[in-house]
């Protein structure tokens, strides 16, 4: 948790929400795989704080739609969907186990703004302001396949788009969209040496 209060101020509800992820995930990842076994130890610091990238990157307005496509186990919508709980999160996933786990989780800690489907994401036919994912697949395939999800009308300080958490070397990827697409390193947030390499990619749409 203190990865957490570092960076955030927490109301007291989210503070317990959020310390209830470090009993459920690992009891949950024992019997269905999310996160990888050697990985499970550090789900404070490489996926809830991660995922939370995205909260520094933009403050969503209440009444905003955001669908997280391929949520796995629940990342980044479910750390999002804590931080912001004015705002509504469909999370997706084409694998039911995984999304079994984001439901279980969402429905122990009393997530009112999450709903979770089993779902390929060429199925999703809901309109949203933001699209997120976590290194999901590359830029223009994830462009084409939700370029049918985004709403026109904006509520927030950016254009509504596509919020990815990415790793690594992005400029091949990146150059296509390079007069429109923002690349910020999370670094910039936040100091552990994890971050060094991750960044966030938005694309309006």
């Amino acid at each position: 948790m203190k990865e957490l209060t570092k960076y955030f101020h927490l109301t007291e509800a989210q503070g317990q929400q959020f310390a209830a992820l470090g009993v459920l995930y690992p009891e949950w990842n024992a019997k269905i795989n999310v996160i990888s076994r050697k990985d499970i130890d550090n789900l404070y610091e490489h996926h809830i704080l991660h995922s939370l990238a995205i909260a520094k990157f933009l403050h969503f307005q209440p009444g905003t739609t955001i669908l997280d496509l391929g949520t796995g186990g629940g990342f980044p919508g479910i750390p999002l969907a804590i931080m912001f709980p004015e705002v509504q999160f469909t999370l997706i996933d084409s694998i039911g186990k995984k999304i079994r786990v984001a439901q279980e989780v969402a429905s122990a800690i009393d997530l009112k703004n999450v709903v979770c489907k089993q779902l390929r994401a060429e199925e999703e036919k809901g309109k949203y302001d933001f699209i997120v994912s976590r290194a999901v697949m590359p830029l223009s395939d994830l462009r084409k396949l939700v370029m049918k999800n985004v709403c026109k009308q904006q509520h927030n300080a950016l254009p509504n788009g596509l919020i990815m958490l990415k790793g690594g070397d992005l400029q091949a990827e990146v150059y296509p969209f390079r007069k429109v697409a923002e690349v910020v390193n999370i670094s910039d947030w936040f100091e552990e040496e994890f971050f060094k390499t991750k960044k966030i990619v938005y694309l309006p749409l």
